[in-house]
């Protein structure tokens, strides 16, 4: 039975459909469950945390792969049908809890410390509407984690694998940049899902990095810089910080661009991460 039967089987069996609210589709293409697994590249010593498994079409691929899988899933019902399709396996765990509410760094701490784990691997289908949340979560959280592999919406999923000053960035293209190496795995047409969403879907990796891409004096300056740059994206770099109470005003803004040999008029999307890192020190040194 391929993934496609399995499905219609399963929604008819538990009379189900596809939840809208929560941004439920259904993966039903065989080669991008492989291709997402392949590219997650886990190995059997490795516990993998798979948010959103929905009717486990790809935890059955994990449980055969991992040591260990933990399910994070919101739905109720699909709870019901994971518990029901799983139950032969003593390596699943099952998590009836929205991930954005879950203390991820005390579940792994606790996994590390009951099994011999050699890594710690993310999978995830994610929500349109709750991709950008969970995925700064999992990045600002410090997580003791390998890599997240996750399939979304393409428009995102190519910001966030872009060069920062690339022709796709935007804010998040930093904050991934300075925690992540990212790479994209594969596009994903509409028709994989049922029911089919309205756009196109990416694959993309993001291997955590042993140290950020940048050294900065205060991380929570520097992401708010690049934030507040980014809010008036349209207007100068000067005027976007100005304009947001970064700088105190436009004379203090022409002083530090000057420093850094920054042009009055460059925007947010032509600076490299070097660039707002710098900006950050430079900044950090005149508030002590």
């Amino acid at each position: 039975m391929n993934v496609l039967e399995e499905t219609k089987f399963l929604m008819k069996k538990y009379k189900i459909k596809a939840n809208k609210s929560l941004g439920q589709n259904f993966l039903i293409d065989d080669c991008v469950i492989q291709d997402i697994v392949d590219g997650a590249k886990i190995e059997k010593e490795d516990l993998v945390i798979e948010i959103g498994p929905g009717l486990g079409s790809m935890t059955a691929l994990l449980v055969e792969r991992a040591k260990k899988v933990i399910c994070i899933e919101f739905d109720r019902k699909m709870i019901q049908i994971l518990n029901d399709r799983f139950i032969a396996y003593n390596n699943i765990e099952l998590i009836n809890e929205d991930v954005l509410k879950i203390d991820l760094k005390e579940l792994i701490k606790q996994e590390k410390e009951a099994k011999q784990i050699k890594n710690i691997k993310i999978v995830a289908n994610l929500p349109y509407y709750i991709t950008t949340p969970i995925i700064m979560k999992l990045l600002e959280s410090n997580l003791e984690i390998e890599s997240i592999t996750v399939m979304i919406q393409k428009e995102v999923a190519d910001r966030l694998i872009e060069t920062p000053s690339g022709k796709n960035t935007g804010a998040i293209t930093y904050t991934v940049y300075y925690y992540c190496e990212a790479q994209k795995i594969r596009e994903v047409e509409n028709t994989s899902f049922i029911p089919m969403p309205e756009v196109t879907s990416e694959v993309i990796n993001l291997k955590l990095r042993k140290k950020p891409a940048v050294q900065v004096e205060n991380t929570k300056v520097f992401f708010n810089i690049i934030k507040s740059a980014y809010m008036q994206r349209r207007k100068t770099l000067l005027n976007a910080l100005v304009n947001t109470g970064v700088f105190r005003n436009k004379e203090e803004g022409l002083d530090i661009l000057k420093k850094l040999n920054l042009k009055e008029d460059i925007r947010a999307e032509n600076l490299t991460i070097e660039d707002f890192a710098r900006l950050t020190n430079l900044f950090c040194t005149r508030i002590k």
